[in-house]
């Protein structure tokens, strides 16, 4: 209700009649609340410059500072991979295989019997120039640890998958946060204005779900953007994009009138709510669906590469094909100035029982795409502005479980980054001698989100968002810049 229409209602009443306390109330509630919101609007407005008015919240805007990355590609590895199976090398485990576990379990998923420790179950051996130590689970992306920056140190919270996901992904695994791409976009905006900012390709539905790329309380203009979910196939999703968006039967000019109609009523109604970040997006996701009928088509033509480009990636074998197409899909769309792009390999890596087969199955599934992507993207002149992250969500135990697999573990696992201003052919921290805390150079998850900030050009403590009366930020009230990694 009009707070105006209130306050001359109060002045045109007859006071010459006694009134009570309670009469006055009722009769200014609607008003004085309103007054009271619209204060609250404002502030956030003032607040927030990528909010409200504006023709295109997602305008490119310039980082606090000069960046050594302008865009991300997030390769997730759902499950938590075994990092001392992968990239994390401890002979000690080697020496002491079947030794009863030497210090006290810290919280763990399963509260069974811990088991006795358990060596890495491949041959690790040196690749590159620098002679890194990878696993043969990986033998393509050995052959491009000069463009990787290894975080042997990374630590969390949470010791099951849907703690650990959000906050992998969104810095908070209690609370719904804005996910570290909208983050991003928040700060950055993108670069093409006919395609998303923030776009995830085949994310999981599982684990906190769509909370995974949720822009939360921030607009929903910097949302993720999904293509698809874990549980579809490539073929099932490539024409998707497109059929949703060309609507064959209308001009341009009479699906642009359509349009104008329907968002007319849908800011009407969001005039009348102080903040729902679902319609914000529905009117957001309208207007920019009409613009990617141009662009979107062009980009999602994967099957367009040259046949070296398939064979680079591994799209041409039924075994790397599905990755191989989500790791191209990232290239084009980084190419065309998508800010932040997420791949989900789902949910293959869990292994708490056949460790050695599934391990296998699923690194072959990803090893040639990724390999082929930093390959990629440095022939293309890309990868030096552009950060390439690979993460599980936390590894797993140098114990075995069952026999043959491993539970989870956030206490000390390892994550890469290539390009984007990190250093390569570098790693950087360290677990203890059977691989289960990190000891040295320790990267929290607010750290390691406050160290890709930094590369973005963004102070952490400074990128915030006022909302219910304080600052929110990605790193909450922690997060230390690890610029030892930076190049």
């Amino acid at each position: 209700m009009d707070p105006k229409h209130n306050y001359n209602s109060l002045l045109r009443r007859n006071w010459s009649k006694p009134m009570s306390r309670r009469a006055l109330l009722r009769d200014g509630a609607m008003g004085f609340g309103s007054l009271g919101l619209l204060g609250l609007l404002a502030d956030e407005a003032k607040a927030n410059p990528n909010a409200g008015g504006k023709a295109n919240p997602l305008e490119p805007r310039e980082p606090h500072f000069a960046p050594r990355a302008k865009q991300v590609i997030f390769l997730f590895m759902h499950g938590g991979p075994s990092s001392i199976d992968t990239f994390d090398y401890k002979p000690y485990l080697r020496e002491h295989n079947g030794s009863p576990l030497p210090i006290k379990r810290p919280l763990a998923f399963a509260d069974d019997d811990p088991g006795p420790l358990m060596q890495n179950q491949w041959e690790f051996r040196p690749g590159g120039k620098s002679g890194i130590l990878v696993s043969d689970l990986f033998p393509h992306v050995r052959e491009q640890v000069d463009n990787l920056c290894l975080v042997k140190s990374m630590v969390g919270e949470g010791v099951d998958h849907g703690a650990a996901l959000l906050q992998t992904f969104t810095g908070s695994s209690t609370f719904t946060r804005p996910s570290m791409g909208s983050w991003v976009v928040y700060g950055l905006g993108s670069e093409n204005r006919d395609l998303p900012g923030y776009i995830t390709i085949k994310p999981a539905l599982a684990h906190g779900g769509s909370k995974n790329w949720s822009s939360a309380f921030l607009p929903g203009a910097f949302q993720g953007t999904a293509i698809g979910h874990s549980g579809m196939k490539v073929q099932d999703i490539q024409g998707e994009p497109i059929e949703y968006l060309v609507n064959q039967g209308l001009s341009n000019e009479e699906q642009r009138y359509e349009l104008d109609m329907l968002q007319a009523i849908n800011r009407r109604h969001a005039a009348m709510r102080q903040h729902d970040p679902d319609l914000e997006a529905r009117i957001e996701a309208f207007e920019l669906a009409f613009r990617m009928q141009v662009q979107a088509p062009e980009a999602f033509e994967v099957e367009r590469e040259p046949e070296s480009v398939k064979e680079l990636y591994g799209l041409d074998n039924p075994t790397t094909a599905d990755f191989a197409w989500q790791c191209i899909l990232a290239r084009r769309l980084a190419q065309r100035g998508v800010r932040y792009i997420q791949c989900t390999h789902s949910y293959k890596w869990d292994q708490h029982s056949d460790l050695v087969n599934k391990h296998t199955e699923n690194a072959a599934e990803v090893d040639k795409p990724i390999a082929g992507l930093l390959a990629d993207l440095k022939a293309n002149g890309m990868l030096e502005d552009t950060l390439v992250i690979w993460a599980g969500e936390f590894g797993r135990t140098p114990v075995s479980q069952g026999g043959d697999g491993r539970d989870h573990n956030p206490y000390g696992y390892t994550l890469w980054m290539a390009g984007g201003g990190v250093k390569p052919a570098f790693s950087y921290g360290a677990t203890d001698e059977i691989g289960y805390h990190a000891v040295e150079n320790r990267m929290h998850i607010h750290d390691f989100h406050a160290t890709v900030l930094a590369l973005l050009g963004f102070d952490h403590e400074k990128l915030t968002y006022h909302f219910t009366g304080r600052d929110f930020r990605l790193t909450d009230v922690a997060g230390n810049v690890h610029d030892q990694i930076f190049a």
